[in-house]
């Protein structure tokens, strides 16, 4: 190498298949944020676009299959280290993001099963959850489900545990449980547990639960899971990380309206004033 020449990092790529977003709080862009927050680079293939606000989703739009297959195949360039699928709208999309994963065996796939607006519009059928853990599950690393998803996602009727357990029956190696939504009778209620199910252990952490709702932070934490393990770390290192980063981008999250706070995966750059503004009264 030549004296002065400059050394560019290696950055471990992501690739990530999931709904548009046009407001940012979840969906493409706050993957793309995430992941470029935790060092890594986003590759995105949109699976849907949508319509929404900071409350709900008012419409979703399937992308064309086809067009998501050729996306996938024209990434040759790129050595991808690790998956992260969002929202799957509908059987067709369903096809084709287990087609493309099937190009990169043996990267890890973090999977958020994203079966229900946060303003509460469904977003899924149960035929396409069948069919999710028919051809999805089995290739999972990691499923990242509250509890509610879980729920849905299981044909167990017991306990988190025995649904979680249930769920790697099916193939899926891991299940990271997040309690946000719906917290145990256990649980305090300035807390927030989430738990790590693998066929060896159960491991759980403990945060303290933000005041408020957020808009999009199953994806903060599924693509900042994504960007650690393709960078080499441990499932524990990763979940325990992963969780610390989406904490802090929801503690200095913003609220443009009256919806559904956003997350600001990246706080830590600096925030240009604006004129008119208290500086002193805004996030972060």
């Amino acid at each position: 190498m030549a004296t002065g020449e400059t050394v560019l990092p290696h950055l471990p790529v992501v690739l990530v298949l999931a709904g548009h977003d046009p407001t940012g709080g979840a969906g493409l862009v706050a993957d793309a944020e995430a992941i470029a927050a935790c060092g890594g680079w986003a590759l995105t293939i949109p699976t849907a676009l949508t319509v929404q606000d900071c409350r709900d989703v008012q419409a979703v739009v399937p992308c064309d299959p086809h067009a998501m297959r050729a996306s996938a195949a024209a990434l040759d360039d790129f050595e991808i280290a690790a998956i992260k699928v969002g929202l799957v709208a509908d059987l067709t999309t369903l096809d084709a993001v287990t087609d493309i994963i099937r190009r990169f065996p043996g990267v890890p796939l973090v999977v958020d099963p994203v079966l229900r607006a946060g303003g509460g519009q469904e977003l899924s059928t149960a035929e396409l959850v069948d069919a999710f853990r028919d051809r999805l599950l089995p290739l999972v690393d990691l499923l990242t489900p509250n509890r509610e998803e879980l729920a849905r996602l299981s044909a167990e009727a017991g306990e988190d545990t025995e649904r979680a357990v249930e769920l790697m029956t099916l193939g899926c190696q891991a299940v990271l449980v997040t309690g946000t939504d719906a917290p145990t009778a256990a649980t305090p209620v300035d807390r927030v547990a989430h738990t790590l199910h693998t066929p060896y252990q159960s491991r759980q952490w403990s945060w303290p639960r933000l005041p408020g709702r957020y808009h999009g932070s199953g994806c903060t934490l599924a693509s900042a899971l994504a960007a650690r393990l393709a960078a080499g770390e441990s499932l524990v290192v990763a979940c325990e990380q992963a969780q610390a980063f989406t904490w802090q981008a929801l503690a200095h999250a913003w609220q443009p309206g009256n919806g559904q706070a956003l997350p600001r995966r990246l706080w830590r750059l600096p925030v240009t004033p604006v004129e008119g503004v208290d500086e002193a009264a805004a996030p972060g």
